[in-house]
């Protein structure tokens, strides 16, 4: 009788156990009861009715979809290989189940349809240089899709887009080309700027080397001028002080006289073929005979002293 009791006891607490469901932290808990949906619990220690209830759990944390790689033809009838990987998280832990059967199998499906009409729309030149653009409509159209099922999509990035191997070589040579194209296009470009800057710089010096000039010359000039101000205050002191010393001395006209005589004398020793006398010469001239009167005079007398001394010593005799 004991042994029946305990075996009952038991199982009785086996199928208690049974019933104890522990939800994590990330986690919602779905619980049915006979096929009909009870309601949701969050984390924490939940008991159902053992045979009679279900909990299905959904993980509420942000899980990636790899998309397989697929052959998609642009705008421009190129194949390309696209790869892409999705990123999403559920929303709403009843629809993620009762909504959709398998949503991550549905995402893939949905992401390589939506890739295949993306990049359609666009040529490869495009397609290469539109990662960002494809990401962000891609994301957009599969998160108004998704929505219904309870998933958010939160980005959509694109793993790889691989042209055909010809284009490939077709695009190195052309990448190729560009860059010698735009080597040689610095190169002159560099040359132009070192000729211009080469020219500015002669140009520079010359006009410097023109100022300095310049100022030599205005500054000689000055110096000129200065010098030729202070000669000529110079001789028209001397001037003014021989001419009052003339005037203070009073000279005679014979003095005068004799005077222009020897500038004549200096004049007649010069160099020059042309002489110049003054118009004014009348009263100079009649200073002049004046002059050789007076010498007549002296020469006169000197003769008549010299019989009376001759007189005078023969009448000693």
């Amino acid at each position: 009788m004991y042994v029946v009791l305990i075996a009952i006891a038991f199982l009785l607490l086996i199928i208690a156990a049974t019933g104890i469901r522990i939800v994590r932290p990330y986690e919602r808990g779905l619980i049915e009861r006979l096929g009909k949906f009870k309601k949701e619990v969050k984390s924490g220690l939940h008991f159902i009715v053992p045979f009679f209830d279900r909990m299905i759990k959904v993980d509420m944390r942000e899980h990636v979809i790899d998309v397989p790689p697929q052959e998609v033809i642009t705008k421009d009838n190129v194949v390309v290989v696209v790869d892409a990987v999705i990123y999403y998280e559920v929303t709403d832990a009843f629809k993620s189940v009762y909504n959709v059967s398998n949503f991550e199998f549905a995402t893939i499906k949905l992401a390589q349809t939506n890739l295949r009409n993306v990049i359609g729309e666009l040529e490869l030149d495009q397609t290469l240089t539109s990662r960002e653009s494809i990401n962000t409509k891609l994301r957009t159209v599969l998160d108004e899709a998704t929505d219904k099922w309870g998933i958010r999509i939160t980005r959509v990035e694109i793993k790889k887009i691989d042209p055909p191997k010809d284009i490939m070589e077709a695009m190195s040579k052309q990448m190729k080309a560009e860059r010698t194209k735009r080597a040689a296009i610095l190169e002159a470009e560099g040359i132009r700027q070192s000729e211009i800057l080469k020219a500015e710089g002669e140009k520079q010096a010359a006009i410097l080397k023109a100022e300095g000039e310049a100022e030599a010359i205005k500054r000689v000039a000055e110096a000129n001028k200065y010098r030729l101000i202070a000669e000529a205050e110079g001789q028209a002191l001397a001037i003014t002080s021989v001419f009052k010393a003339i005037h203070e001395g009073n000279p005679t006209n014979d003095l005068i006289a004799i005077k222009y005589l020897e500038t004549l004398k200096e004049v007649a020793n010069g160099q020059a073929t042309k002489i110049f006398l003054p118009l004014e010469t009348s009263s100079v001239l009649s200073s002049v005979g004046a002059i050789a009167e007076l010498f007549k005079d002296v020469q006169t007398k000197d003769v008549q002293t010299k019989q009376e001394k001759h007189l005078g010593e023969n009448k000693e005799k």
